[in-house]
């Protein structure tokens, strides 16, 4: 009988926890919202740099609008093409669960929004706290149309760090005296490096040490004492940049939607896609002081925009200047254009806020070379077409494969709807001749193969990813995103990546979560995920210039079993090629 009693009432609380579990799920679904927003692509006359141009925004603004949820939120956003170029918008670090078809990358995962088309985007956020963005995905045409994507914890929840006064969205941005999509176009047909950008920017503003430009310096207020969060996204289309305020330390406790353990710094590097979350304090004298951004350039010889973007923090009791007088905010000191030490050792100083999850047994152990080449002179060519070094023309590769991306379908639509001939699954899961990765390469290696290849990864499979710089032509840091996914950057090291001594070096304890590695120079990173987002995901270097050579490959994720393990069913809106 007691046995029975013991039964009776095990299985009572089983179902008062199930229905308590159900009533937890139904409460937090029930504060979960849904946004609702336009977004409508369209030329703006934009003035910088004592000149005014067509630029294309999203809404008229530049940046574009940022948009506020909270974790569990969905958004719904139905762009609306205006613009006189083909567009589509991609969600930078959402992870787009079984939602491949909201993931934006043109050619990718949909064909691009033609003029006077539209497209909804509709997806969850899922298990993602912190700051990330949104960005055009075609062409160069991200250099102006981008904005900032903040999520707070769900409703009940709090950050894991005292609440800030105020939040203030950073961007740091390129600017061109061009139309961008004339500059890429231009580099296209010659071979060469494109021009370089005339100004960096902050929430679209240059700043003060440009000309025509100090009545528009981005302001940032604070009170004397107060402790804000600072959300900072390199929207910067092909640059590294650090980052400083004059005088001031930085917390930094978040990177990519991801917490992190607190560390100090007066300086930061992000590469282009990555965010930084940090604390900033208001305890220096009432003045105002420069926050600023230059280059991080590490290319050897590379030309580079060498200027630098400020805004201002104002203590709002700073003390008024005498009428007629402009009091000069606080300089402060960024790191020489090259300082790889300074960049290092922040990008090394990131760990998980708390101990973590790593794959530990590896099913896929992949080695990705990624870098430069030059291509030799196309047969007829005239050498107006080829004027790379010594008459060739730029390229770029990851495992010796130029990416080339499809024009009839996206990799996606080609995958689901069984298209022969859009891509083949070969992809290399390491480089078809070993050599010494950031020696001396002989010039036999320069050339790569183009391709449309994926690799095919099984549902559930946990992956290694060792990427490894080249010094092909030269070498330089690269920033690596991956779609659809985040993953643990386990190590990175310079030289060539060693299995026999670096592997000891693996952090597996709490290792930073991000979706965008910034791969040393003359280096590489380590990076392990599992593959448990169904669908095609492109990893790509976030230099935009990189991309349009070919430095790019993508993955094809299976489906696993039951529809919570499988890709949804394309919407019917979905733009066609």
């Amino acid at each position: 009988m007691e046995a029975l009693n013991s039964i009776s009432n095990s299985s009572c609380s089983f179902y008062l926890l199930a229905l308590l579990l159900l009533f937890a799920n139904a409460v937090i679904l029930a504060n979960a919202e849904t946004h609702n927003h336009k977004f409508v692509v369209q030329e703006t006359p934009v003035k910088r740099l004592c000149k005014t141009q067509n630029s294309i925004t999203v809404n008229g603004q530049l940046p574009g609008p940022t948009l506020e949820v909270n974790n569990g939120d969905t958004l719904v956003i139905n762009v609306v093409n205006k613009a006189r170029y083909n567009v589509t918008i991609h969600w930078h670090g959402v992870r787009q669960m079984r939602t491949g078809w909201a993931d934006g990358p043109e050619f990718i995962t949909q064909c691009p929004i033609r003029p006077g088309g539209s497209y909804t985007y509709r997806f969850t956020i899922q298990g993602q706290e912190g700051t990330l963005w949104w960005h055009a995905h075609s062409s160069w045409l991200r250099a102006t149309v981008y904005g900032a994507l903040v999520i707070r914890p769900k409703e009940g929840d709090s950050y894991p760090f005292t609440k800030p006064k105020r939040e203030t969205p950073i961007l740091l941005g390129e600017w061109w005296d061009a139309n961008p999509i004339d500059v890429v176009r231009q580099a296209t047909k010659t071979g060469a490096t494109p021009n370089v950008s005339d100004a960096y920017t902050i929430n679209g503003q240059p700043g003060d040490l440009y000309n025509c430009s100090s009545k528009d310096t981005v302001i940032v207020p604070v009170d004397s004492g107060e402790t804000n969060l600072l959300r900072i996204i390199n929207a910067a289309l092909n640059q590294q940049l650090f980052f400083t305020v004059a005088n001031h330390k930085l917390t930094v406790v978040g990177a990519d939607a991801s917490y992190v353990k607190p560390f100090s710094t007066s300086v930061l590097m992000l590469g282009p896609g990555q965010t930084t979350d940090v604390l900033i304090t208001a305890d220096q004298p009432p003045a105002r002081y420069y926050i600023a951004a230059r280059a991080y350039a590490s290319a050897q010889g590379a030309p580079f925009d060498n200027t630098t973007t400020t805004a201002i923090l104002e203590y709002k009791t700073a003390p008024c200047p005498a009428k007629g007088v402009s009091a000069k905010p606080v300089v402060p000191t960024l790191p020489a254009f090259n300082d790889t030490a300074t960049a290092t050792t922040f990008t090394s100083s990131f760990r998980s806020f708390k101990k973590v999850q790593v794959p530990t047994d590896i099913d896929e152990s992949l080695f990705f070379t990624v870098g430069l080449g030059l291509s030799k002179c196309p047969s007829g060519a005239s050498s107006r077409n080829c004027q790379g070094p010594n008459g060739t023309r730029f390229t770029a590769s990851m495992n010796n494969v130029s990416f080339v991306l499809p024009s009839n379908f996206s990799l996606l639509q080609a995958h689901q709807q069984g298209i022969p001939g859009v891509f083949t699954t070969d992809f290399p899961a390491a480089p078809p001749v070993k050599f010494d990765y950031t020696g001396n390469v002989s010039r036999a290696l320069w050339q790569p193969i183009p391709g449309t290849k994926v690799y095919k990864l099984k549902y559930g499979a946990t992956v290694q990813v060792v990427l490894q710089g080249t010094n092909i032509f030269t070498a330089e840091n690269h920033p690596i995103h991956l779609h659809g996914y985040d993953f643990y950057i386990v190590a990175e090291g310079f030289g060539n990546f060693n299995p026999k001594t670096d592997t000891a070096k693996f952090n597996l304890v709490d290792p930073p979560l991000r979706n965008t590695a910034s791969v040393p120079v003359k280096g590489w990173s380590v990076i392990r995920f599992v593959a448990d987002n169904p669908g095609v995901w492109i990893m790509h270097c976030h230099l935009d210039v990189h991309i349009g050579w070919g430095l790019a490959m993508a993955f094809l994720v299976d489906n696993g079993v039951g529809q919570l393990e499988s890709l949804e069913h394309p919407p019917p809106d979905l733009p066609v090629c």
